[in-house]
């Protein structure tokens, strides 16, 4: 194994004897030099892992070595070391990007600590994780066996969650094997428990039922409204937890989190249905018997969410909430500019609803698009290319903004998605509809055992155009396709991004309560 490599400058060297035959003894190479400009001819003939840098030497001094060392290597990390304790040289090192800023006299262990913070620290995260997930391992898939509820269900998808996104940290494919394989065995069981469970949800009798998308807005947001506090509502279409908890790491310093909750999509996990629910409050068949009008059925072609403006109003109205407010779906920067400019309008308001598409948007675009495809190979990129969008959005730009104004805010979703590998054949007649991760139709021929069937969709509150119609639903990591020109659908759905089914990352999706920080 080769020996990490250290530059240690100062320009009493001599007296720091002790420090480097104490790093030579843990097995690290260190060499010396005692002015800034020797540093530089060292660090460009020779590759170091390490520099410790003295900030006060005769000639150049150690912020103007820093500064040289930047230019010729920037990935090197530099460590400053000083008898300073002035902010102004503290601000200037810290501005020329250094590591670390020591105080002189070092002693050998706060180097050490440095060295293993700096250098050492990837292997010992990495270390520690494999212990970590190795331990928890055998008892989440206690957890999975023994799920019986919506909240084990929950606890477990979090937990999950956390291991994925905390294995995007070491680099380790044999865990991250491991860990698949039991995200895999989870979402098939969770798919299980969906299926005998669901349609119980919507009879009078059941009182263990999860939030479900009608009821986000009275139980989230209404309550607010009646102890008179201003309420930003933010719907981010196609947001998963994962994706989400990403995000959340740009958000720490802008905000503080109420509550990081998640509650159930409803069936199917599409936007015609779900973000439907969410502003009108009931369920799609009861949109269709109390609001014809703003109901699109799957055989239409017209935009299915072109009414979400006025199932809010009339949500407001069923709920006797009298207040001031405004609805708007972004779907461009244009838009999101606007909004954000035009801030006092939302501190005015009682409740602002804003609906973000930019992510279901790179969700289609991901299958469309071989660049983004490839740019989003896995859900690690995903949820890369997610938090790249965000950290350069109008929604960052507005919540930049909020910062110290007095105004709840509630950031969720409509439903999740996610990443399909296996096709499943489905004869239908050219009515039904065309979602490859449900289908709704009259002639349907699949395999029964391997889908969800609502016979009657009355039962899940749920359309029915024609008496004979009934829906399905993919399961799992299961797509389906129509016969004709079956084999290049399959290559070309194969591994994107899917919603409309059951899995954890479509149904299982965040609800956050937060306000700005002062």
């Amino acid at each position: 194994m080769r020996k990490i490599r250290i530059l240690w400058t100062d320009d009493e060297i001599e007296v720091l004897k002790p420090h480097i035959l104490f790093l030579s003894d843990k097995g690290y190479d260190v060499s010396t030099c005692s002015n800034g400009n020797d540093t530089i001819d060292l660090v460009n003939n020779n590759d170091y892992d390490i520099i410790f840098l003295d900030e006060h030497m005769p000639g150049m001094s150690g912020i103007e070595t820093l500064r040289e060392i930047k230019q010729l290597k920037p990935e090197i990390p530099v460590v400053m070391i000083t008898k300073s304790e002035e902010e102004d040289i503290m601000e200037m090192a810290i501005g020329s990007q250094i590591a670390d800023y020591l105080i002189k006299p070092v002693k050998p262990n706060q180097i050490l600590l440095s060295l293993k913070k700096n250098i050492e620290s990837s292997r010992l995260v990495s270390e520690t994780t494999t212990t970590d997930y190795r331990i928890g391992f055998s008892r989440l898939r206690q957890e999975i066996d023994d799920a019986g509820g919506h909240r084990n269900w929950s606890d477990i998808y979090k937990k999950l969650i956390y291991w994925d996104t905390r294995l995007d940290r070491i680099d380790d494919p044999g865990l991250r094997e491991i860990f698949s394989m039991q995200e895999h065995e989870a979402n098939i069981a969770f798919s299980k428990f969906i299926t005998k469970n669901y349609l119980s949800w919507f009879t009078p009798e059941c009182n263990e039922r999860p939030l479900l998308s009608p009821y986000v807005m009275s139980e989230k947001v209404f309550p607010l409204l009646k102890q008179k506090k201003k309420v930003l509502f933010i719907v981010i279409d196609n947001l998963r937890y994962d994706q989400w908890k990403i995000l959340s790491e740009e958000l720490s310093d802008l905000t503080r989190v109420i509550n990081d909750e998640v509650y159930y999509s409803i069936l199917p996990t599409a936007t015609q249905y779900s973000r439907n629910a969410i502003f009108s409050g009931l369920m799609p068949r009861d949109i269709e018997k109390r609001m014809p009008q703003f109901w699109v059925s799957d055989e239409q072609e017209q935009g299915k969410n072109q009414y979400e403006n006025e199932l809010l109003s009339d949500q407001l109205k069923r709920h006797s909430i009298d207040c001031s407010w405004s609805y708007s779906k972004i779907s461009n920067n244009i838009d999101g500019k606007k909004v954000t400019e035009n801030i006092q309008n939302i501190l005015n308001r009682d409740l602002t609803a804003l609906v973000y598409n930019f992510v279901d948007m790179l969700s289609h675009a991901r299958t469309e698009i071989g660049l983004i495809r490839d740019l989003a190979d896995n859900e690690s990129a995903y949820r890369s290319l997610t938090r790249s969008w965000f950290i350069h959005s109008p929604l960052f730009d507005l919540l930049k903004k909020l910062k110290g104004k007095a105004i709840s805010i509630i950031l969720t979703t409509d439903h999740g998605t996610i990443r399909v590998n296996n096709p499943l054949k489905v004869v239908g007649d050219r009515l039904s509809s065309t979602n490859i991760r449900y289908k709704l139709g009259r002639n349907l021929d699949y395999p029964e055992k391997e889908v969800f069937e609502i016979k009657t969709p009355a039962e899940a509150h749920l359309p029915q155009s024609n008496i004979s119609s009934r829906f399905i639903f993919a399961r799992g990591y299961d797509y389906f396709l129509y016969p004709k020109n079956y084999n290049h659908f399959v290559n070309y759905y194969k591994n994107t991004f899917q919603h409309g089914g059951i899995s954890m990352h479509e149904m299982i999706i965040p609800l956050i309560s937060m306000e700005p920080v002062p």
